[in-house]
């Protein structure tokens, strides 16, 4: 008998090619990631996970927020990094933010999970 292990929950699993990229636990690396990734790849990941944000959400409303199995924390992780990449996409077309030239912002507390 083998067990596989997954990086998300099963249902999820459409998802997993993004893990390794998106599934990053502070602000400052989704960001990062953002910056590294042209607009096209920004889109392609938001048009994958924005149509099943909502299910994500009341699948992880399912769970305790602190107690969180690593599958379903990388899955949270992956909804982050969507609301990061979803003002590139949405607003911005383009990773960084228009006209802000050199600036940034230092992110002082992370969320608990």
């Amino acid at each position: 008998m083998s067990t596989t292990t997954r990086a998300l929950p099963e249902q999820f699993a459409e998802l997993e090619p993004y893990v390794a990229d998106w599934a990053r636990p502070t602000r400052q690396e989704r960001y990062d990631m953002r910056l590294s990734k042209t607009f096209e790849e920004l889109a392609e990941f938001y048009d994958a996970i924005a149509p099943r944000a909502e299910e994500a959400i009341l699948y992880l409303n399912g769970l305790d927020l602190n107690d969180l199995p690593e599958d379903a924390t990388r899955l949270l992780q992956l909804l982050y990094s969507m609301i990061l990449v979803s003002y590139a996409v949405n607003v911005f077309m383009q990773p960084r933010i228009p006209d802000s030239g050199a600036a940034f912002f230092d992110t002082a507390v992370e969320p608990a999970v």
